[in-house]
């Protein structure tokens, strides 16, 4: 497996949290600058620049018009497995977990990520890069980001000897208490590709999760690409009055269920598995 050059995984994180900046900010069907001018800004190449562009063309976040430039996207349909009051559950993934570390550094964090962690653009977080393995396989790429006033002293050793919830609640008196957390489908560039060991633009899912303390602080921002050919979500779904006390809301649709096959509208709640597809 070709290893990565120090500051590559890092470098593409910051092209694409530039570029999703850029997309945050304006509406659908809004332009967004040229390559070219795109390149000059944030001082890449033109390869690095479009392998970036490419993913988020081929994820639904970019429109590319042949001769009149690039656009923000339509807005993706967002559905809840289950309302904000109720519990849902997520037991491990099946199989033998382990990770190698592609990069730990500290670095400022940036419009997005600040924006997400409410903190200043310049203000320090610990980014960690990692290659999640299964039975072995590599299966995921995971780009961790914590404010670092929260975890000083905080070594890659530290990170990868155990659990890192465990270890903020230990060692920096952190207690997390809920997480938001999306998935959608997208594909990998060929750098991902050669870490995953799968073909560019094999279909993969996304991960964004959101993690808080009890005091509501964010202390968590992670984004992690799951190999589409060895990942899936299994949701085991109670139906019926016995499933909870919650009203659901009066419009919308459960995932998978279509519209009107529960018309007596009883609670629905779910519990949600990661499942490895391990090869047979």
């Amino acid at each position: 497996m070709e290893t990565q050059p120090q500051g590559a995984v890092l470098k593409r994180e910051r092209v694409r949290d530039v570029i999703l900046e850029l997309v945050e900010s304006r509406r659908p069907g809004d332009p967004i600058p040229s390559e070219r001018t795109l390149c000059a800004r944030l001082g890449v190449s033109r390869p690095t620049l479009r392998a970036a562009v490419d993913e988020l063309v081929a994820s639904g976040v970019l429109i590319r018009e042949h001769g009149r430039g690039m656009f923000v996207a339509p807005e993706k349909i967002t559905q809840e497995l289950v309302s904000d009051r109720q519990t849902l559950t997520a037991p491990l993934a099946t199989g033998t977990w382990s990770s190698r570390l592609l990069e730990f550094t500290t670095v400022q964090a940036g419009a997005r990520v600040g924006r997400k962690l409410r903190l200043s653009p310049a203000a320090e977080v610990v980014y960690v890069a990692r290659l999640r393995l299964v039975d072995g396989a590599p299966t995921a790429i995971e780009h961790l980001h914590i404010p670092a006033a929260i975890v000083p002293g905080l070594s890659a050793d530290e990170l990868e000897r155990g659990d890192l919830y465990e270890h903020l609640r230990e060692h920096h008196d952190v207690q997390v208490r809920e997480a938001v957390q999306a998935i959608e489908p997208t594909v990998v560039t060929e750098a991902e590709a050669r870490l995953l060991d799968v073909p560019a633009l094999s279909p993969a899912l996304l991960f964004e999760r959101l993690t808080d303390d009890t005091e509501g602080r964010p202390v968590e921002y992670v984004h992690s690409l799951y190999r589409g050919d060895r990942y899936r979500i299994v949701s085991r779904l109670t139906l019926g009055p016995d499933s909870g006390t919650v009203p659901p809301a009066r419009d919308g649709h459960h995932p998978g269920i279509p519209p009107g096959d529960f018309t007596h509208r009883d609670p629905i709640t779910s519990s949600t598995t990661g499942d490895v597809q391990t090869d047979r």
